[in-house]
């Protein structure tokens, strides 16, 4: 594994809910980043038929761009009883604006009265270097997917995620508590002990 020796990183996203779960994740480790939203990068088209395809394409795509060490994150929410929909596909799900009270609307829309409401967030983490070389890992969490929507905090379809073993969902939790569990956090506790110790 590759270790990261810089003193800055580019957090490869537009998505500024995003970088601020990431910002906070990184700030033990890393002096100093920008995000691509920041730098102007261009967004590259997501291709890539995974999440972690994704992922090493975002990070490839801002590393280059940037000429500086990036980390991408491709991220969703499979629901079972869709087939792991969203999938890849979460952000688009929500129209060109990528507007998530849309895409959950639609979720609940398409499971319907089926009784099984088990779900996933996955994140894979991908880091890259201008080389083209790439580090990745992977985080889950499981829980089930309620309605109607509860909470303002976090992003995305996290008002209607509730993690197994608790009874608020993502939206109604504190910021700090959900780092602890999250799909992101899973991804970057291994990404911190192979990559930024």
């Amino acid at each position: 594994m590759r270790k990261f020796k810089d003193c800055e990183l580019v957090i490869a996203t537009h998505n500024q809910g995003k970088a601020r779960e990431i910002s906070a994740l990184l700030s033990p480790y890393v002096p100093k980043f920008y995000t691509a939203g920041e730098l102007d990068l261009p967004e590259p088209e997501e291709t890539g038929a995974s999440f972690v395809e994704n992922a090493v394409l975002k990070a490839r795509a801002a590393a280059q761009a940037s000429g500086k060490v990036s980390l991408a994150d491709d991220s969703g929410l499979a629901v079972n009883a869709l087939g792991g929909d969203p999938g890849i596909y979460s952000a688009r799900w929500g129209g060109e604006d990528k507007d998530f009270n849309v895409a959950m609307q639609k979720i609940h829309d398409a499971l319907g009265d089926n009784e099984d409401r088990s779900a996933h967030f996955v994140c894979v983490l991908a880091l890259a270097w201008p080389d083209g070389h790439a580090e990745v890992f992977e985080g889950f969490v499981h829980g089930n997917i309620v309605w109607p929507k509860r909470g303002a905090q976090g992003f995305g379809y996290d008002p209607i995620f509730q993690a197994n073993g608790y009874d608020i969902t993502f939206g109604e939790m504190q910021p700090s508590d959900k780092h602890a569990i999250s799909h992101r956090a899973n991804a970057f506790k291994l990404l911190v002990k192979n990559c930024l110790r």
